[in-house]
């Protein structure tokens, strides 16, 4: 605040100053009473010594004189007690003026042009405490929240200066928070210039109302705004006076554009009806008017809206508003469109359900189905829809199923669903899930108002195929029971046909134990025969395939076979033309021909015929033969027909199990058509049975056409080593680990082996080959020859780990197992040396020799 230099004095000379100009309160009128007394006083002492002087003194002049100055005094006493008398009429007005202005409850206070404190009261003092401040710079610091209020402050103080009163409401700030807000007036005071009257009014109350009111206005404000319906108010001439946000977002504007703009009520209709007034959406629009009607967004779209819409007359009387509420009918139109959809596809849902579905009423009729029921039953719909469920049902179900239905009806649930026969010309065997419905609306309506919807799943062919799913985890389950035998029988074939190997090279024929030890040979032959059989029904065995022509195997077969079926039974041959070739052992498949026709000569013990028939076949899709599904493909079919007295139905399912058998006990081993359903399995091919009692059966073997991408059959693989057919000399040298859990087949290994010249070193596990390896030297063995299935380490993991070290170093394995089972395990292209056991001396010396002499 800018003041003059020469006005400017301290706070106190212009306290005195303010004080000596004023004759209405304050302190200086005490002061003047008091010199008054004291005056009046005096001069009435004097008077009286004026009197008693001429009593004292002589002459005339002093008498005089005397006289006159006693005139004097007791007039200038009468004078002060003239003022006096009315002086204290003033003083108790000031009194009372001083304490209204004290017990005012606004703060107040009196300031000169420099800011100073020259008079406040109580409330203000209470209000602020300004100690020796300066008053003006007092209320600056209290009024200096922001840039903004101490602006507004220094407002009113110019104001003053020019000699206007200044009014602002500021906020009081503490702690970061506004405590209050005051009202400030300042006024110059009349006749007394450069002194400011102040009043701070506390408004805070009125504040916080004002604010609640603005809040409310402005949550009313966005409610219309921002409400789920469209809001509008036009005049008499369509001109827009108050638009909602969600209308002009419905119209793709905003309010502000239809308010202030050109655009009229009509702009924004599709179609304007003829003679309709500018304010009205349609003819006769006076007073209240609903109607549905058709706007237009900015981009040309239209959309539906249903308006209710009053008419007013505007403030003056003259002009007309409106006052109207659009709703979009979009949503609505949606919702019907989405529930005649919704219908439609429930119709279709139902009608063409891949399931049968059949509603029941509360007497258990018959109202609908769909066309899966009708195809489940295999009857027209008009047959189905009013009959009684129970018809529907064979009798062995009927009164438990119609139990379990009353139970669901009368409010219960089923844990699981129903399984039942259906009543129709075939076996049907369905699957019942079942739900209440209410025929009415109301989920409350008694039991006749409800009732029952059936779903029906067709589980006829599922039983079928879970028989055989069954019945093929049965013969998997015994198929590998049986090639875990014959496993651990090779093992012991092995040694036991070795060390016969090794007996008779010390006694040869014209010993008296020759013979001896021939016939536990034979018999140990037969029995690998035995266990060969075992493989080939659990696809075990080790094939060795050729590319062959089946007509030519079986013309060669044609001998053996009349032989064995005797002169009662007549075989024919059958041979179709065209012929394709076939990638199979030929051992294997002339044991498949020789079995089924020795079972066939079993089915006929007084005589009859066997037909044997080779046709090509090409199946365009999969089908199911037996139990198995054979693919679309070029096959050749081998039938093998018998006029017995065929194969019951309950057997049927059983024929292929191993050890089933219904000849007599001692007349067979079971074996014979469960090894051919190996040899035929294990081969890529499929056998399927067809039996009559009483007329015979015909079992079919499809064996896939080879496709010889141009090669000849010189790529199948070499026979094995006969064990009767002279061979070369089998001696050698070299360092040959053997690894060997089996300590039978070790020891004959081992010293068939040193028979033949080789250095051997026995191992019983992978781990003790591994320390033999590193304690003699990788490099140092020639050749490592191990089983496959052995205890913690195998032998294609012994392999790996010999490979990392010693990667030129030969290995042959020996198993049970068959040589596909072992190469499973290796993916990277190794060259794999395999000999299958059981094995003889000669084979193994052969193998070894064979494996030596190949160069790497």
């Amino acid at each position: 605040m800018t003041m003059d230099p020469q006005k400017t004095n301290s706070a106190p000379e212009a306290k005195a100053a303010f004080m000596s100009r004023s004759t209405t309160f304050g302190p200086a009128t005490d002061l003047s009473a008091s010199r008054a007394m004291w005056g009046l006083g005096v001069m009435t002492v004097l008077g009286t010594l004026a009197i008693v002087m001429p009593y004292m003194l002589t002459g005339f002049a002093a008498v005089t004189a005397s006289f006159l100055i006693a005139l004097i005094f007791f007039g200038a006493a009468g004078t002060v007690w003239w003022k006096l008398s009315h002086s204290r009429s003033g003083f108790l007005q000031e009194k009372l003026l001083r304490e209204a202005f004290h017990s005012v409850l606004t703060p107040q206070l009196i300031t000169d042009n420099a800011g100073h404190l020259l008079l406040a009261n109580r409330a203000f003092r209470g209000w602020i405490d300004l100690g020796k401040q300066n008053a003006e710079l007092a209320l600056a610091s209290r009024f200096s929240a922001s840039p903004t209020v101490a602006t507004e402050f220094q407002q009113v103080k110019t104001q003053l200066q020019k000699g206007q009163p200044g009014i602002a409401e500021l906020p009081v700030v503490r702690g970061g928070k506004i405590v209050e807000w005051r009202r400030i007036v300042a006024r110059p005071i009349e006749g007394f210039p450069n002194y400011y009257h102040w009043r701070f009014e506390d408004i805070s109350e009125r504040r916080r109302m004002e604010k609640a009111m603005r809040d409310e206005q402005n949550k009313l404000f966005d409610f219309m705004d921002h409400a789920p319906v469209g809001i509008y108010s036009v005049d008499q001439h369509g001109r827009f006076r108050f638009i909602n946000r969600t209308l002009a977002e419905w119209l793709q504007t905003v309010p502000e554009e239809l308010v202030r703009g050109d655009m009229r009520l009509h702009d924004i209709l599709g179609e304007v009806p003829k003679g309709v007034v500018a304010h009205a959406i349609a003819p006769g629009a006076h007073g209240e008017l609903r109607g549905e009607v058709i706007l237009r967004r900015r981009d040309g779209s239209l959309f539906p809206v249903a308006i209710t819409q009053t008419v007013v007359p505007g403030e003056d009387g003259k002009t007309l508003r409106t006052r109207s509420v659009v709703r979009d009918l979009s949503p609505e139109r949606e919702w019907q469109q989405a529930l005649s959809v919704s219908e439609y596809r429930f119709q279709r849902l139902f009608a063409e359900a891949p399931i049968g579905i059949l509603l029941l009423d509360s007497s258990y009729n018959v109202m609908e189905c769909n066309h899966a029921f009708e195809a489940i039953l295999r009857r027209p719909h008009g047959s189905i829809v009013g009959t009684g469920m129970a018809d529907l049902l064979t009798p062995r179900d009927r009164t438990t199923t119609m139990e379990r239905l009353a139970e669901v009806l009368a409010g219960s649930d089923l844990s699981k669903p129903l399984e039942v026969f259906m009543a129709g010309g075939r076996e049907i065997i369905c699957q019942i899930f079942v739900k209440r419905f209410g025929l009415v609306s109301d989920p409350k309506a008694p039991a006749s108002h409800q009732g029952l919807m059936l779903y029906f799943i067709d589980a006829t062919e599922q039983k079928r195929l879970e028989i055989q799913f069954a019945q093929s985890q049965k013969m998997q389950a015994i198929g590998q029971l049986a090639g875990g035998v014959a496993h651990d029988f090779n093992n012991l074939l092995t040694a036991m046909i070795g060390f016969c190997d090794l007996l008779l090279q010390r006694h040869k024929p014209g010993d008296q134990s020759f013979n001896d030890i021939m016939q536990i040979k034979q018999n140990g032959n037969r029995a690998a025969n035995l266990v060969r059989q075992l493989l080939a029904f659990s696809r075990q065995q080790t094939l060795q395939p050729k590319v062959l022509n089946l007509v030519d195997i079986l013309s060669e077969l044609t001998n053996l076979l009349r032989r064995l079926i005797g002169a009662q039974i007549q075989l024919d041959m059958v041979h179709g033309r065209d012929v394709g070739v076939v990638k199979v052992d030929q051992g294997q498949f002339e044991q498949v021909i020789i079995n089924l026709v020795v079972n066939a000569r079993d089915a006929m013990p007084k005589g009859g015929s066997v037909a044997i028939r080779t046709t090509s076949l090409k199946q365009e899709r999969p089908v199911m033969r037996g139990q198995d599904e054979m693919p679309p493909g070029a096959y050749v079919s081998i039938e093998v027909t018998d006029t017995g007295g065929g194969i019951p139905k309950d057997i049927m399912q059983r024929i292929f199990e191993p050890f089933f058998s219904t000849k007599e006990v001692g007349s067979g081993t079971g074996l014979g058509l469960s090894t051919v359903y190996g040899i035929v399995r294990q081969t890529g091919g499929f056998i399927d049975v067809k039996s009559e009692v009483g007329k015979g059966s015909t079992f079919t073997v499809y064996l896939p056409v080879h496709k010889e991408n141009g090669k000849s059959a010189a790529e199948t693989k070499p026979e094995p080593v006969a064990e009767d057919k002279p061979g070369p000399d089998l001696t050698g040298v070299g360092t040959i680990l053997l690894v060997e859990d089996e300590d039978a087949v070790r020891v004959f290994s081992a010293r068939a082996l040193r028979n033949k010249g080789y250095h051997v070193i026995e191992a019983r596990s992978g781990e003790e080959a591994l320390a033999v390896l590193d304690r003699e030297g990788g490099d140092k063995i020639d050749l490592t020859v191990t089983d496959v299935v052995m205890p913690q380490m195998d032998g294609p993991t012994l392999y790996k780990h010999i490979r990392e070290k010693w990667p030129n170093m030969k290995v042959v394995f020996v198993s049970g197992y068959t040589e596909d089972r072992l190469r499973e395990q290796f993916t990277s292209g190794e060259v794999i040396y395999f000999l299958p056991k059981p094995f003889t001396l000669k084979q193994l010396a052969g193998k070894v020799k064979e494996v030596l002499g190949e160069t790497p």
